[in-house]
């Protein structure tokens, strides 16, 4: 079974939190993709080449943040930080979890550059800790990799009677399909309780960060791998 942080069932949560944290910015914050910051370098480019200055450097906030995001998870990933914290996956979680509850208390009328800052920042983090997919990678906040991924291993499982390719387009399909749901449900949530929606997704983290919890006792249990007993 593969750690809880590369599981297809936390790949399934992340990927809810990914499709909902879009479809909340888009719906309660001017239809931006905060997570996604391919978008923000279009229409930064597309209004430098009309002289629109102001308007090109309010797309760059969210491209800092989303950079000051990859430089955090980086530095929990370094060894000597790891060691401190143990645990930086869920360090990084808790971060997401309490940042989203912030988010949520930010009456609509904030202005939006706010929440698409923050909201790009622990978007980073969350896709820059969690790259791999039990073995292959995967992307938790944006899907058209993942979509390729899944295709790409179906042709193979189809045409060269792949069994690994198989399980792996099953487990993209997977991924793919939550981050759907994750995007339907903060929809249907954000058009029903506005800017609050967003603590759903502080709901689906705390799952997640409840499935390390449940592995680590499991793993502990006598007779498991890693346990403090042996088989009989």
């Amino acid at each position: 079974m593969p750690a809880t942080d590369r599981s297809v069932r936390l790949g399934v949560l992340l990927a809810m939190v990914g499709g909902g944290l879009d479809a909340y910015t888009f719906i309660s914050r001017g239809g931006v993709f905060a997570s996604a910051q391919s978008g923000n370098v279009v229409l930064l480019g597309v209004a430098a080449a009309q002289r629109h200055w102001w308007q090109a450097l309010g797309h760059v906030p969210p491209v800092v943040a989303f950079l000051a995001g990859v430089l955090v998870a980086e530095t929990l990933r370094r060894p000597r930080v790891a060691a401190v914290l143990r645990r930086p996956a869920c360090v990084a979680m808790a971060l997401e979890i309490v940042v989203l509850a912030v988010v949520g208390l930010i009456p609509a009328r904030a202005p939006d550059a706010l929440v698409s800052v923050l909201v790009a920042f622990m978007a980073s983090v969350q896709m820059s800790t969690f790259r791999t997919l039990v073995d292959a990678v995967y992307n938790s906040t944006m899907t058209t990799g993942n979509l390729r991924a899944a295709m790409q291993n179906a042709y193979a499982a189809v045409v060269a009677k792949d069994r690994e390719a198989r399980r792996r387009s099953w487990q993209f399909a997977c991924v793919v399909l939550a981050f759907l749901v994750g995007a339907f449900c903060s929809g249907w949530m954000t058009f029903r309780w506005g800017v609050h929606a967003v603590w759903g997704a502080c709901a689906v983290l705390t799952v997640g960060l409840g499935l390390f919890v449940h592995d680590e006792r499991m793993a502990r249990r006598p007779g498991r791998p890693g346990g403090s007993g042996e088989a009989g």
